[in-house]
């Protein structure tokens, strides 16, 4: 997608915040547990390499993924970091993560037997480094029952030459949760699960940022650092309080390309489903639905000179327009998120109007938005 140079409207990150978030919670651990930093999505809408290069100089020792581009993407960009890919990856492709040495989930012996000869064919590269993964309540991937998990163990340690079993994890469904009755139920059949295994292996981890933050004595020896690096709340706003005030890197910024007066009764965008009350200013903000900022969005706000502005009539996939207090200038900045005099706007904000979570807001914005940073870090 073309990035758009050539307009006012940008996405902010804030590198000085990121930072922050990352060495509190490093300061945190133990000493012996190690933070990876989860940067799938393009760093949930922050721009991968960019994250990536403050979590190193925060104290990351590593980096979560979602799929195996992204892991190459790193590799690409000189990170020589362990890299975990978090989602299942097709099996015809593990050649391709040994060679770079990138670490794959594995949920079924079944995915072994599929990657034997992927990796037999190629008898020069080092053996597939594979975190098993446990499903121990989230229902999405991983073994839940001993016998194929000692299984696909023993499948392992058959085949030492393609594959060394370098993690083990699990992932919650309810750590960002004020009732842990589901989540302690998760803790116990993943102690369980690892117990089965004839040794530890190098990471067992179960720690996604709710799970750090809120129920820290679980962390195991690495913890998988997500939204919480963006100065998100996990819980959105179910549990308030975090150990240390998380800073939010992301704000978003546009201006005015024009203003007009209307009168009682004129409408407004397509479907004519806002018609003017009076005489009112209307402004055009050059974002719409194509960068992410969606339909649903509608009589939600925007802030201007410090002031609410209300989103009258549907986005357009390029534009939407705000009814003003006044008229304003064409160039008068407007804030989507972020500050503006002694308002403020957040991405939960947005989220909560949205009937949604401040990650899919944040993730929804689209690579056509320009990314600038802000209170960079060398």
């Amino acid at each position: 997608m073309t990035i758009g140079n050539f307009r006012p409207a940008k996405v902010l990150i804030d590198e000085t915040a990121i930072l922050h978030n990352i060495q509190h919670e490093v300061a945190r651990l133990k000493k012996q547990t190690q933070l990876f930093a989860v940067v799938k999505a393009d760093a949930y809408g922050h721009g991968m390499l960019r994250v990536a290069r403050v979590a190193k100089a925060a104290g990351a020792t590593g980096f979560c993924v979602a799929i195996l581009d992204e892991a190459l993407g790193l590799r690409k960009a000189d990170y020589s970091e362990p890299v975990l890919v978090l989602g299942i990856v097709p099996s015809q492709y593990a050649a391709i993560a040994a060679a770079q040495t990138i670490s794959l989930p594995v949920s079924s012996t079944e995915w072994l037997e599929q990657a034997l000869p992927v990796l037999e064919a190629q008898p020069e590269l080092p053996p597939l480094r594979i975190h098993l993964a446990l499903d121990t309540g989230m229902g999405r991937i991983g073994f839940t029952e001993d016998q194929a998990l000692k299984t696909a163990v023993a499948f392992v340690e058959a085949h030492s030459k393609q594959f060394v079993i370098e993690g083990i994890f699990t992932h919650f469904a309810t750590a960002d949760a004020p009732d842990d009755t589901y989540f302690k139920q998760q803790v116990d059949k993943f102690n369980h699960l690892v117990d089965l295994l004839p040794s530890r292996p190098r990471y067992v981890h179960v720690s996604n940022s709710a799970t750090s933050l809120w129920h820290a004595v679980c962390n195991g020896n690495m913890i998988r650092y997500g939204v919480a690096i963006y100065g998100l709340n996990p819980s959105g706003d179910a549990i308030p309080t975090t150990p240390f005030p998380l800073e939010p890197a992301l704000s978003l910024e546009s201006e005015l390309t024009y203003c007009k007066q209307v009168h009682a009764g004129d409408g407004i965008s397509y479907g004519v489903t806002y018609r003017a009350k009076g005489d009112e200013f209307i402004g055009t903000v050059p974002i719409g639905y194509a960068d992410g900022w969606l339909r649903r969005l509608q009589g939600f706000h925007v802030l201007v000179d410090g002031q609410y502005c209300e989103i009258v009539g549907r986005i357009c996939m390029d534009q939407f327009m705000i009814r003003l207090p006044k008229a304003y200038p064409a160039g008068t900045k407007v804030v989507l998120v972020g500050q503006s005099g002694d308002q403020e706007i957040t991405l939960l904000d947005v989220a909560k109007y949205s009937k949604t979570i401040h990650y899919e807001i944040a993730c929804n914005l689209t690579p056509r938005l320009k990314r600038q940073s802000v209170n960079p870090v060398d």
